[in-house]
């Protein structure tokens, strides 16, 4: 009798505490801003054919419905769209962009001030947004980087190395993650004030006749992230082909950053200078041991 009680006693606290607290609600998925404007060249990414929404678009706003983590407006229009008012709406705004967008001074001033620093929103920044505001400092600043050029085009396969397989933003990637790709080199590269996630490996991703600009280095970054103030910045800079806004390793990654960013997981986003270090010194190397050509002039710097 005293075995019987036991068992049903257990049960049933194993029924209580499978029922939801009473009163505990479900966090609010975050608002996200998804600006896919083109003021220089437009990606077929973030090109809207027919009046639908652009690959990237699309893919995001499903990824938020999947997750449940965000809901997701999309702007090809900053003058109507990226105003003081309107950001005030949003938790995250992602930018896959070029070149300088109309957006108006209180607008820049707000967002780059108390939007980010002191109410601790977060940004995401896929492929060509590093091709945006070349010359607007609070921009470039965030972004860590102001693209120079892509030796390796779209129809390129690229090797990646993670140089963190465990930390949960890159995890999905593995030790080593290859895509056919167009990939960016830089320049106002901070390492000092980032974390870089993934890098390109120059022995694994070959040229297809592109050149290596190397006057701000060799090395070059994939994805990183990096806090300012408050704020919270994840850059990839895949997403120039629309098959890897359909790639689960990099839509994992990006579901990760949100998480981050809604405070729902941890991760060290302290800058690993030293990284970048090393990775310089192993690129330079390989360039000169595959031959690749070098350049060491920029248009328009």
């Amino acid at each position: 009798m005293q075995s019987g009680f036991r068992c049903l006693t257990a049960i049933a606290l194993c029924l209580i505490a499978a029922l939801p607290v009473i009163g505990q609600e479900k966090p609010q998925p975050s608002r996200m801003l998804f600006v896919t404007q083109s003021a220089g060249f437009k990606h077929g990414s973030v090109n809207r054919k027919d009046a639908t929404l652009a690959p990237a678009e699309v893919s995001m706003k499903t990824l938020g419905e999947q997750t449940s983590l965000f809901t997701v407006d999309c702007t090809q229009d900053c003058a109507a769209d990226f105003t003081k008012e309107n950001l005030k709406k949003y938790d995250i705004v992602a930018f896959y962009t070029t070149l300088d967008l109309p957006i108006a001074d209180d607008a820049k001033n707000y967002f780059f001030g108390e939007w980010i620093y002191e109410k601790g929103h977060g940004v995401l920044g896929f492929h060509s947004a590093g091709d945006t505001f070349h010359n607007y400092a609070p921009y470039w600043d965030l972004m860590g980087g102001v693209f120079i050029g892509h030796p390796w085009n779209a129809g390129t396969k690229v090797t990646l190395t993670n140089h963190e397989p465990n930390h949960p933003l890159v995890a999905s990637f593995g030790p080593e993650f290859s895509l056919k790709e167009e990939i960016y080199m830089y320049r106002r590269w901070q390492p000092e004030k980032c974390r870089v996630l993934l890098s390109l490996d120059y022995a694994k991703s070959p040229l297809n006749g592109g050149k290596i600009n190397t006057q701000y280095g060799a090395h070059v970054p994939v994805c990183w992230i990096k806090t300012m103030g408050e704020g919270k910045l994840y850059y990839n800079n895949l997403g120039h082909n629309e098959s890897s806004w359909a790639n689960k390793q990099y839509l994992d990654s990006i579901t990760a950053a949100v998480k981050w960013m809604r405070g729902e997981i941890e991760c060290d986003a302290k800058p690993n200078p030293a990284v970048s270090t090393e990775f310089e010194e192993k690129s330079q190397k390989d360039i000169k041991e595959h031959g690749f050509q070098t350049v060491q002039q920029v248009k328009n710097d």
